[in-house]
Parts: C-alpha cells; sequence; structure tokens
C-alpha cells in the first residue's frame, strides 16, 4: 500500500507563489517559517519575527507559530511517519512538498486539527505554493494519516526520534542514559511562561491564570497570545524566565553600581 513516487518528476516547481487565500494565510505563514530555519538557517524566533506579520488575524498569528514550532519540536517523529507512507524519498530539492507534508502531518497526529480542514487546507497550500505536482501525494500521505497517524506515533520512540544523535549522545555521556531520556522528553513539551510583575505577584497570579513560585515570579502554562493577556498593554509585567530573574531578587538594590549580566 505504499505511495509510488515514480510518477513524480524530481524537484520542487519554482514558480512563484500567489496570494494566499484567507483560508490558507496561517499555514502559508508556517511553511515560511519552516523554509526560514530550513534552507536559511534562521533561529526560530527570527523566523517567527519576519513572517507572523500584522497582516495576519490575531488567532492565525496564533496557530501558525503553533503549527511551526510544533513540527519542529516533533520533527523525527514527523519524518519517520511519512516515510512509512512514502515508498522512495522525496528528491533532495523538493523543500516545499517535504514541508508541506510536515505541517500537515502535525496539525492530524498533534494538533488534533479535523481531518477534513487539514487534509484540504494543506492540499491547497501545495498548489498555493506551486508545487501542484504533489498534490496527488501529500493528499493520499494524509489522508493515512488521519486514519492511522495517532496510533503509529504512539508506538515510536518520541524522545529519541525528536532529539538530534549527537545531542542525545551529548547527554548520554554528561548525565547518563536514564537523565537523557529524562531531559528530551521534557523537550516534548511546549515550555510555559514565566512573568515578573510590577505589584502584588499573588493578585496578578489570579489575573494571568498563573502559579505563583516560591521566588516571586509568576508560572502560566502555554496558551493564547501574550499581546492579549491583561496587563501587557500596561507595562503591568513583562516575560522572564524564573532563573533569569534570581540574581536582581538576591542582589537587592543595585541603584547606582555597575553589574555585569
Amino acid at each position: 500500500r505504499s505511495l509510488e513516487l515514480s510518477a513524480l518528476s524530481a524537484g520542487a516547481d519554482t514558480k512563484a507563489a500567489a496570494p494566499a487565500p484567507p483560508a490558507l494565510a496561517a499555514r502559508r505563514a508556517a511553511l515560511a517559517v519552516l523554509d526560514d530555519v530550513f534552507a536559511r538557517n534562521a533561529p526560530l524566533d527570527e523566523a517567527l519575527t519576519a513572517r507572523l506579520d500584522s497582516r495576519l488575524e490575531p488567532r492565525d498569528r496564533a496557530f501558525a507559530r503553533h503549527l511551526a514550532a510544533t513540527t519542529l519540536r516533533r520533527l523525527g517523529q514527523i519524518d519517520a511517519l511519512i516515510a512509512a507512507y512514502v515508498a522512495r524519498p522525496l528528491p533532495k530539492d523538493a523543500h516545499t512538498p517535504r514541508n508541506i507534508l510536515r505541517l500537515g502531518a502535525a496539525q492530524l497526529v498533534f494538533l488534533e486539527t479535523p481531518a477534513h480542514a487539514a487534509v484540504n487546507e494543506t492540499v491547497a497550500l501545495t498548489a498555493a505554493r506551486g508545487a501542484e505536482r504533489y498534490k496527488g501525494l501529500v493528499n493520499a500521505v494524509l489522508r493515512r494519516l488521519a486514519a492511522e497517524g495517532k496510533t503509529r506515533a504512539d508506538a515510536q520512540d518520541a524522545a529519541k526520534l525528536d532529539t538530534p544523535e549527537w545531542l542525545w549522545k551529548s547527554w548520554s555521556m554528561s548525565y547518563g542514559a536514564d537523565t537523557a531520556r529524562r531531559i528530551a522528553e521534557a523537550h516534548l513539551a511546549e515550555p510555559p511562561l514565566d512573568f515578573s510583575v510590577n505589584g502584588d505577584p499573588a493578585a496578578w497570579a489570579t489575573r494571568l491564570d498563573s502559579d505563583l513560585l516560591p521566588t516571586g515570579s509568576l508560572r502560566r502554562r502555554a496558551g493564547g497570545l501574550v499581546a492579549d493577556l491583561p496587563g501587557f498593554a500596561d507595562g503591568a509585567w513583562w516575560i522572564q524566565d524564573a532563573a533569569a530573574a534570581l540574581p536582581a531578587r538576591l542582589l537587592g538594590d543595585v541603584r547606582g553600581t555597575h553589574v555585569i549580566d
């Protein structure tokens, strides 16, 4: 039942991309982020800043960011899932269809996007990006993933697949195999947001639906747009990892002194 690529011409279509219809905007932005990361070695934060601009609605920006980040976080699993349904690897220069398949797989397996939306919009994205020759392949692979992908993913060694081999070996040598696996498993979850606040931390913990840490920082589980949270526009708090906030708390009043960060 493998999907053959013999009827496909090698290489991605390089035709200029047409303007994306509104329904494709978020997925097209996520694809641009992946292109920046893989083709131009751009850091993820830089790619997100460049591609998720004000032309996208806030909800679309949030979805595009979540989709791109999840695809990268689960890349090893996603590539293994796709490979199970493709008889021969895509041509090396078929960057666009490869990344489109990755985005579709992420939606179906890890984001719980309704199957009809994930499949239809991703196939439409294939055509919008000038890779029409791959529409049949993308459609077939995604329909198989919609039916079987979650079951296959549950059987994968996610921690090992989603960690680069060189990094896994480095952790194992430094900390031992068990700790290396725990680190890798922790990396599979989207990290929470830590806040430092002006004013009463306990009161802001309630308003921001966050936990008050013993150090005075707040910690909020991932979800939603930061700019939509209460107090953002007023500068009542700022994003700062709890660990990064510790030196200021430990040093106390440093006004008038030179501090090396």
